[in-house]
């Protein structure tokens, strides 16, 4: 079980790895593909949407920009032309992350994100392993029971990641919508990696979470980690929830990240 701390080389790994297997799923699915866990979406959709996010990672790094950009849409391609598009911009956001170096100084966006390159090393890391998990899902895989297959899950180390990113990362914004109107506490454990539990302090204001059960909480989400990950991107059902059932089903419709 792989638990071991993770640097920008492992997560660029997983970066080539999981754009790759994306990139299969569309050209065996077909650009028409319904995509179940983004509901409205086609494969075609997923793959613009990916494609799009990995050129505006690589410009900031490639450019140096400061300040946020936004977002271009993907162009009007489909089909082979749409593919290749994705698979170009890919491998250039990869290229681009191995050959930067490690003082640049561009634009990130999470709280805590640390040196930029490691920061959208990790976040394309994360972005594309959980749509990878979207394109599985087009041709009838379980997210679930994928996510722990010894051959196409994830390893609980990078999942225990991904959760900590989204918990003190993307949830510490004023963004988030994962709001009590009284003070509640939920906590949140992957059964299979030693240590990885947050507790997760609700109110008015934004998300306050923090490693440890460091307090005692009124609601508890918990499983192994990859199916957790799964479970708090909203791309699979919570394994194990006790407590105050409210607030799980709290982050289930409030917890999309915009």
């Amino acid at each position: 079980m792989d638990t071991a701390p993770l640097d920008t080389a492992s997560f660029l790994e997983t970066l080539d790895h999981e754009g790759r297997l994306l990139g299969g799923i569309a050209e065996e699915t077909g650009p028409g593909a319904e995509v179940p866990t983004c509901p409205g979406w086609r494969m075609r959709d997923l793959l613009g949407h990916t494609g799009a996010i990995h050129r505006w990672a690589r410009a900031f790094l490639a450019e140096g920009h400061t300040s946020a950009r936004p977002q271009e849409e993907a162009p009007d391609l489909d089909g082979e032309a749409l593919l290749a598009w994705y698979r170009e911009g890919h491998r250039r956001l990869l290229d681009t992350l191995a050959s930067a170096p490690a003082d640049l100084r561009c634009w990130t966006f999470l709280p805590g994100a640390g040196a930029p390159v490691a920061f959208w090393a990790r976040r394309q890391a994360h972005e594309t392993a959980v749509h990878r998990i979207d394109a599985e899902a087009a041709r009838g895989a379980d997210p679930a029971a994928l996510a722990v297959d010894p051959a196409r899950g994830f390893a609980p180390g990078f999942a225990a990641d991904g959760v900590d990113e989204l918990l003190r990362g993307f949830h510490a914004r004023p963004r988030s919508r994962v709001r009590t109107a009284e003070p509640r506490v939920l906590r949140v454990r992957a059964t299979d990696v030693p240590d990885a539990v947050w507790t997760v302090r609700l109110s008015p204001e934004p998300p306050a979470a923090e490693r440890g059960a460091t307090a005692e909480a009124d609601c508890e989400l918990a499983g192994p980690a990859a199916v957790l990950y799964l479970a708090l991107w909203n791309r699979a059902p919570v394994p194990s929830v006790t407590g105050d059932t409210a607030l799980a089903g709290l982050w289930r419709t409030a917890s999309a990240v915009g």
